[in-house]
């Protein structure tokens, strides 16, 4: 697999830290490049380090996440070398259990239902392939955003019910009754929408349908999944919608913060009953401390609600999770796998994270974290 190149992102501002990972990167507690005024010695840093080659597959939502943590740790750690290729959460659970990546990232945690046909589950089929049961361990918070091109239109009010009809093709213009109702003042065009939708079996999709469900189930009888079961175009991955919303007037997708933002996409508020709410990292934060962990010991599944009415609460978020076997058949994998983990897990790059559109996990969740990665062998 090829090495992605890192995006440059713009600063995003005022994310406060939700709760800390304590945790060491390579037998130092700084994440930053080696060298000798960072680390109070860079020899003694490197000879702690495992040296190899991981290959990783999955999440789009955590690309830009996981290239800032690679080339963090590749600079502590020069005798590693990680290889993410980010083809969608689908992709990626695939190539877990076919056994051809050493972790996997996904914006759902593996599925213990069978999907329809198969006699299997996700969670079953991951397990059988480590030999031991996988982990869902979070790592990165994703804020979901609605992001549309509408000229004129800089600031635009979505409630669960309207982005549902939206997506779902039943309302059909921007000028629409129902739109117009909850932006008040606002001209809108009475242009065509356009909506896109992720064609790749994604992580993204998945949450976005269950906030679609959660919040406003009479107005998405759809399906929720990786697979999209609403109304548009197709683009792939991330990248592709944004880029195609970006170039197109009228159009509207759900997007990864980060990449709206570096597409420089207008995106929506979201009033889910406690009134408008933009995305930021804190107001995510917000909403991310509303979720709970429903997985057992050190399967760290969480479950996040979508109806919330927190006031401040943005909804619309995923959590990437780093799928990963809790016993690894090569020890000399294990080894590198867990010290990857600590220094993309640590303090201070989490930190780093926050400035390129991610939002940190609750401290209690985090401290578990640490904890199931301490456990991996």
């Amino acid at each position: 697999m090829k090495t992605q190149s890192r995006q440059r992102f713009a600063s995003i501002t005022g994310v406060a830290l939700v709760g800390t990972l304590a945790l060491s990167a390579c037998g130092s507690n700084n994440n930053a490049p080696t060298s000798a005024a960072t680390t109070g010695g860079s020899t003694a840093a490197a000879s702690n380090c495992p040296t190899g080659t991981l290959n990783a597959e999955g999440s789009s939502a955590q690309k830009n996440a996981i290239e800032q943590a690679i080339t963090d740790f590749q600079a502590t750690c020069s005798g590693a070398t990680i290889n993410y290729n980010p083809t969608g959460s689908g992709a990626g659970i695939k190539q877990l259990i076919a056994g051809q990546v050493d972790f996997a990232g996904s914006d759902s945690a593996l599925s213990e239902t069978p999907k329809a046909g198969a006699t299997t589950s996700e969670q079953a089929d991951a397990d059988k392939a480590c030999g031991s049961p996988a982990w869902n361990l979070p790592m990165v918070t994703g804020p979901v955003a609605v992001a549309y091109n509408v000229k004129g239109v800089a600031k635009l009010i979505l409630t669960p019910a309207v982005t549902a009809k939206i997506f779902n093709g039943a309302i059909t213009t921007w000028n629409d009754p129902a739109i117009a109702a909850i932006n008040p003042g606002v001209t809108l065009p009475a242009e065509a929408i356009k909506v896109f939708f992720r064609s790749d079996e994604s992580g993204t999709t998945d949450n976005f349908t269950k906030y679609l469900k959660g919040s406003a189930p009479s107005n998405w009888p759809q399906d929720t999944g990786k697979k999209w079961t609403g109304k548009g175009e197709g683009k792939q991955a991330n990248a592709g919608v944004s880029n195609a919303v970006k170039a197109t007037e009228g159009g509207v997708t759900y997007s990864e913060w980060s990449y709206a933002k570096d597409n420089k996409l207008s995106m929506a508020l979201i009033d889910n009953g406690a009134g408008p709410v933009a995305l930021t990292g804190e107001s995510v934060g917000t909403a991310v401390g509303a979720a709970k962990i429903v997985g057992l010991g050190n399967d760290l599944k969480l479950k996040l609600d979508y109806a919330t009415k927190t006031p401040g609460a943005y909804p619309i978020l995923l959590v990437t999770y780093e799928l990963v076997c809790s016993k690894a058949k090569d020890p000399a994998k294990a080894a590198l796998v867990k010290d990857f983990l600590k220094s993309f897990a640590a303090a201070g790059e989490q930190t780093k994270l926050q400035a390129i559109g991610y939002a940190p996990l609750p401290s209690a969740v985090q401290t578990k974290v640490a904890s199931a990665i301490e456990a991996l062998s």
